[in-house]
């Protein structure tokens, strides 16, 4: 890989140093010096002395024994720090109220908590029939299109490990309960792009839904959500404009 120059009035080894951090991705949660110096195209004295410091502070922890590094105390500290801030609904709210002017419909960000998910926050629709979300009510992961968008593109090893274990919660007849049926739809709508839920967890709605991704994970879903009678007929045109909406906001989320 070749090495990409910091940006003009940028400190190198600080740019160096938090590109380290980004390389940490769930679906590459550890590295080797050798392999962090091919990647980036830096030298492996560079790599090793990035690596020394930032375990130094904390952000890294290595291996005594395979001497790989893993992300350390120091990230979760503060990504709690963030998450108490709001700092991703801050990222996100212009987009939000953009969605309520297009559609009139209520919108939600969505955020994975557990085998759940968690409201981050929210505008309410402009009818007097509407949605209303509730900021920090928790959500069952498996009930509704905000989960789907969200668990679809976890590995099938954590979704077994959150749904596969026993018969699912049922909240109505529409809710999805066996685990098999629940994959075929994450492949749907990993296909898609999108998911649409009618009345899953609360019968009287539908749910349009996409993934909000960030740095190659998802750190969230945007939905639309409304009287089923409202936001079934409109799902079709619904769909393209939350699809979009989510793209935005992965790029707001650094993604």
């Amino acid at each position: 890989m070749t090495e990409v120059e910091a940006p003009k009035g940028v400190l190198q080894s600080v740019d160096r140093a938090l590109t380290v951090l980004l390389s940490f991705t769930e679906r590459r949660p550890e590295w080797g010096v050798s392999e962090l110096a091919r990647e980036q195209g830096w030298d492996k004295a560079v790599v090793q002395r990035l690596l020394t410091t930032l375990t130094a502070r904390g952000f890294l922890m290595c291996d005594e024994t395979t001497r790989r590094y893993r992300l350390g105390p120091s990230v979760p500290r503060l990504a709690r720090v963030g998450e108490h801030s709001g700092v991703l609904p801050s990222l996100v709210r212009p987009l939000l109220a953009r969605l309520l002017r297009e559609t009139g419909e209520s919108v939600v960000l969505n955020v994975p908590h557990g085998s759940g998910y968690r409201c981050a926050a929210a505008v309410d629709g402009t009818g007097p029939v509407r949605y209303t979300a509730i900021v920090g009510a928790v959500i069952p992961g498996h009930a509704g299109a905000s989960g789907h968008a969200i668990f679809a593109h976890h590995p099938e090893a954590e979704q077994r490990q959150l749904f596969g274990a026993g018969p699912l919660q049922r909240f109505n007849e529409h809710t999805i309960t066996d685990f098999e049926a629940l994959l075929r739809c994450y492949a749907r709508v990993r296909q898609e792009g999108v998911s649409i839920s009618h009345g899953e967890y609360d019968e009287a709605v539908t749910a349009v839904a996409a993934p909000v991704f960030q740095a190659g994970a998802v750190a969230a879903s945007l939905t639309v959500i409304g009287p089923s009678h409202r936001v079934s007929r409109a799902a079709g045109h619904l769909t393209e404009l939350v699809r979009e909406a989510a793209a935005e906001a992965g790029t707001a989320f650094g993604g």
